[in-house]
């Protein structure tokens, strides 16, 4: 595996770490006298800023009406920032969080570095049979369990019903549709029919799905990104872009999409339950009705969108494993999961939640479900949240015309090759 440096080195240098540093936690989390959990649980969240923030904030929080001697310090850490800000935290021994937030295919990374505590056995994982199998599938490495799933999704395109209706058009099925429906919302509204996400290679994975590609086989260790698929996929979001079906940018892609279709430019755009809060707070979407949400338009392989989520993983060096345990139990309840998709329309990871009526009553929750059943799973190898940064730098290049989708996968392709060694 490509660690940067030895296991055994890492390993002991963690454990040195541990005890001379640990999180900034407080205490060791259990009073000597009573064995009531006290001191202090630091979480990085990575929800969004401005509208998930501060469902989680009050949730994690109110943790202490379980353990009022547990002060729980919330932090919101960007997204984009977050995976590396904890690397270097943990490495470095100190100021890393007792929990995180763990994007899915940032856990086996994390596990294989050392950084997180197994959670087997712990107060952590309660009734681990009562999780989603895709979603336990993502916290175990090495047959350790080393997170628990917080939240699933996957992804859909949201729609502007009234453009829509003023441009007497159907939702489209499949990429083909999407470019004939864009083109008469263009001339009936004047407004572009799709934002397409240019700068997160994420974006990118339903249309490589739907033309039958995807990054890597872990089960041959191969890289497949450079076949013939993904060529394909690469063109077809370029002619979307051409064709002038869909817009995009190189940069600030979220807030610009985001925008644009809160503010009703285009019709369109690719995304997950994660954005409904905010899609909420736009001008064309006060009637929450407006929005609607269909399946990602199919390629000509096959429709495919990939399965994300977030995880709560603790931090192996943290002096306040008990307290971090049951926080991490606390935050992935069925009870706090039915919080949450009350709030937010997030999905629960655990069956039990599903049978909860604010759950039942989620029309969001109602459509991504059976989406996330049917989600293509990304590898669960410690590599797989490397495999977007030199994915993301050519599909960015595609969109803007700086490269041609046979160059993009076959220099992806061989940066792939050089982080996974051995792989065909």
């Amino acid at each position: 595996m490509r660690r940067g440096i030895t296991a055994t080195a890492l390993v002991a240098a963690l454990a040195l770490a541990a005890t001379a540093c640990g999180s900034d936690s407080e205490s060791d989390g259990t009073s000597k006298s009573s064995g009531e959990l006290s001191g202090t649980v630091t979480w990085w969240d990575t929800s969004t800023a401005g509208s998930e923030d501060k469902v989680f904030k009050k949730i994690a929080e109110d943790f202490t009406k379980k353990h009022p001697k547990v002060h729980v310090k919330y932090v919101n850490v960007p997204f984009g920032d977050a995976q590396n800000k904890f690397k270097n935290a943990a490495q470095a021994g100190s100021d890393a969080p007792d929990v995180i937030r763990s994007e899915v295919a940032w856990t086996p990374e994390f596990a294989d570095l050392g950084y997180l505590a197994p959670l087997d056995d712990t107060a952590a994982l309660k009734n681990s049979d009562d999780f989603l199998k895709q979603a336990a599938a993502s916290t175990k490495y090495k047959d350790k369990t080393y997170a628990v799933p917080q939240v699933i999704d996957s992804m859909g395109i949201f729609y502007n019903k009234k453009i829509f209706k003023e441009a007497g058009v159907e939702v489209p099925e499949t990429v083909d549709e999407l470019k004939t429906v864009s083109k008469k919302i263009k001339d009936k509204t004047g407004k572009t029919g799709m934002y397409l996400r240019g700068d997160d290679a994420y974006w990118f994975l339903s249309f490589l799905y739907g033309e039958g590609g995807d990054m890597v086989d872990a089960s041959t260790k191969s890289v497949t990104i450079d076949n013939p698929e993904g060529v394909k996929a690469m063109k077809v979001v370029k002619d979307l872009v051409d064709s002038g079906a869909a817009k995009t940018d190189a940069t600030d892609g979220w807030e610009n999409m985001q925008a644009s279709f809160k503010d009703g430019k285009v019709a369109m755009m690719i995304n997950g339950p994660w954005a409904v809060a905010d899609t909420y707070s736009g001008k064309e979407f006060k009637d929450k009705a407006n929005l609607g949400i269909a399946p990602v338009p199919a390629g000509s392989a096959a429709q495919g969108a990939p399965q994300g989520g977030h995880n709560l993983a603790v931090y192996a060096g943290s002096k306040n494993l008990d307290a971090s345990y049951a926080f991490v139990d606390y935050m992935t309840s069925a009870e706090t999961q039915a919080k949450v998709t009350k709030e937010l329309s997030l999905l629960p990871t655990r069956t039990s939640a599903y049978a909860r009526q604010d759950v039942v009553d989620n029309e969001i929750v109602g459509f991504f479900k059976p989406v996330v059943e049917t989600a293509v799973e990304r590898p669960w190898i410690p590599e797989t949240g490397s495999l977007f940064a030199p994915l993301v730098t050519e599909y960015t290049k595609v969109l803007t015309g700086q490269t041609s989708p046979e160059k993009a996968v076959k220099t992806t392709g061989d940066s792939y090759r050089k982080l996974l060694k051995g792989w065909k």
